[in-house]
């Protein structure tokens, strides 16, 4: 094959670099993305990357620690991931390959994939105009098909740093990490400059409608486009540089949600239909290891976790507590889903239930997060801090404190109630179920009975179980115990974080644990929503778990 020409560039980027923002309309791509559906649809070589069509890029890119290197990479432009893409903007990829860091030759054929998702609040990313790494652009724009103005419920799940978005706790140690974006860490970034190969997948979400004003951005639609970027890459292997069986797969709040799912569902039947129909290759979806930061998932179960978590704090919007009939009757909701469960808790600990879950978060999570945070701050800032926090207890190197100081510690919560499924379908999730012309619907029966939007039934719609098993890591996990998930897996969020509760991730770690998975969890002390404080330890763990050496 004669190569096309090579193009090079020089551009400068130092960490925190803003992530390039979508056009608002329809755009052009690439020779290989598709124009007309159907001549797509019947094109041979359609999902045949070309690894020879890429531009040369040089950039300097810091790594975890904030050092700054030149790093030298191919930049393969945009081009879709299925045959069939409901548009061309949002169901596409770009793939960034090193090929020098600091002069010296990075030989990436065998490198470990990083599949950096843009997820956030389930809306659109894109990565159609893209030039170089790191420029996969959260689409926080309008619903209705771009009229402007903040899409209805924003507020639920956003990424610190973004519209509408907030960081409880306010700036703890090394707060949004390294190289961060728009609150959120930038992993395609520090993936090329750690010698690994970076793909940035695009999805379509909650807000997009068609000429019709129908939703196609919906449920499942986030995780069956996640599903099929990674069928592309796997039915490419030998043409795309980098290891195709060590994919790992990353994402932060809604996008920590669906890496945790795209890991726990590899190759399950139940997405094949809309694989099918969207043009997806003929390959394998598993990935090999899982990072998850800030995860909402469980979203059937989570307006009872957060209730149980945060139920008596004061709401940030109100400053007063929410009503507590209501937030009792979630609790009791919670209490009966988790001892259904029947999970086992880390390092022994035992059957977990609403009674100790309070005393399991403590103690293997919590005093952790904060001895560990103590114990890095020298002599007198660690006294400082003590003395402005008087409800931990420092001893022998730990640090110690109740449940209930601990609640007061935090603060205010970031959610009203319920916090997911709200009563007046506000909440972005409601949208993220929305189906037709049909914005926003419930999809618990709690909310549904206590609807207050004047809908003529108090039914869950018939479609909304398929739809939750679809959404949900713990189906995979608990359910089916799926044989292709990811074993590895890396989940991290702030001790601040409200936006939802702990008992979330924690049970999703405890399901992975219990089923013998290698596990690396871990809480960010006084950190909130969508914070990445140890990122070169991640960088790190891939290479551990994927068995790569440079």
């Amino acid at each position: 094959m004669e190569r096309r020409a090579v193009k090079r560039r020089t551009v400068v980027i130092g960490i925190g670099a803003a992530t390039g923002v979508a056009a608002a309309g329809g755009i052009a791509l690439t020779a290989q993305a598709s124009g007309d559906k159907k001549d797509s649809a019947t094109s041979s070589g359609a999902l045949v990357f070309d690894k020879d069509d890429y531009t040369e890029v040089t950039e300097t890119i810091a790594d975890a620690t904030g050092t700054e290197h030149s790093v030298t990479y191919h930049f393969y432009k945009p081009r879709d991931y299925v045959t069939n893409p409901s548009d061309d903007k949002h169901q596409s990829l770009v793939v960034s390959v090193p090929v020098k860091i600091d002069g010296t030759a990075v030989d990436a054929s065998r490198a470990p994939i990083v599949l950096a998702n843009a997820v956030g609040a389930y809306m659109p990313s894109s990565v159609a105009t893209a030039t170089g790494v790191g420029q996969a652009a959260l689409e926080m724009g309008s619903l209705g098909g771009g009229a402007g103005g903040m899409p209805s419920g924003m507020p639920s799940g956003m990424p610190s740093g973004m519209p509408g978005g907030s960081a409880p706790g306010g700036p703890g140690p090394g707060a949004g990490g390294t190289g961060a974006v728009n609150g959120m860490v930038n992993l395609a970034k520090l993936a090329l400059v750690a010698g690994y190969v970076a793909v940035e997948p695009g999805t379509r979400g909650r807000s997009l409608t068609d000429s019709d004003g129908t939703y196609y951005g919906t449920a499942p639609a986030v995780i069956v486009d996640l599903k099929a970027a990674v069928r592309y890459v796997k039915s490419n292997k030998g043409r795309i540089p980098g290891d195709t069986d060590r994919i790992v797969s990353t994402g932060t709040s809604a996008g920590g949600a669906v890496s945790a799912l795209l890991g726990a569902s590899g190759d399950s039947e139940i997405y094949d239909k809309y694989l099918k129909e969207a043009g997806a290759a003929d390959a394998s979806d598993a990935v090999f290891a899982t990072g998850a930061w800030c995860p909402i998932t469980d979203l059937e179960h989570a307006d009872g976790a957060y209730e149980w978590n945060w139920g008596t704090n004061v709401t940030q919007s109100t400053g007063k507590a929410v009503d507590q009939a209501v937030s009792k009757e979630l609790q009791s909701q919670f209490a009966e889903y988790q001892a259904g469960l029947k999970l086992r808790g880390l390092n022994g600990y035992g059957a977990l239930t609403a009674r100790n879950y309070d005393d399991y978060l403590l103690k293997t999570y919590l005093q952790a997060s904060a001895t560990t945070y103590l114990a890095a701050l020298s002599d007198a800032d660690r006294e400082t801090y003590l003395g402005k926090n008087t409800f931990i207890t420092w001893s022998g190197g730990k640090a110690t404190f109740t449940w209930e100081d601990y609640l007061a510690h935090v603060g205010a919560r970031k959610k009203t109630t319920p916090a997911f499924d709200a009563f007046d379908l506000s909440a972005g999730e409601n949208n993220e179920f929305g189906t037709g012309t049909t914005e926003s619907r419930h999809f618990t029966a709690y909310s549904t009975k206590n609807d207050s939007t004047g809908l003529g039934t108090k039914r869950v719609a018939s479609d909304i179980p398929e739809l939750l098993k679809l959404m949900n890591p713990m189906y995979h996990l608990l359910e089916k115990h799926n044989p292709n998930r990811s074993k590895h897996w890396w989940i991290r969020l702030g001790t601040s974080d409200t936006d939802t509760s702990h008992v979330i991730s924690a049970n999703l770690a405890a399901a992975v644990d219990n089923l013998g998975d290698d596990l690396n969890h871990s809480f960010y002390w006084d950190q909130g929503h969508a914070t990445n404080v140890d990122p070169g330890d991640f960088v790190k763990w891939v290479a551990k778990v994927t068995g790569y050496k440079k």
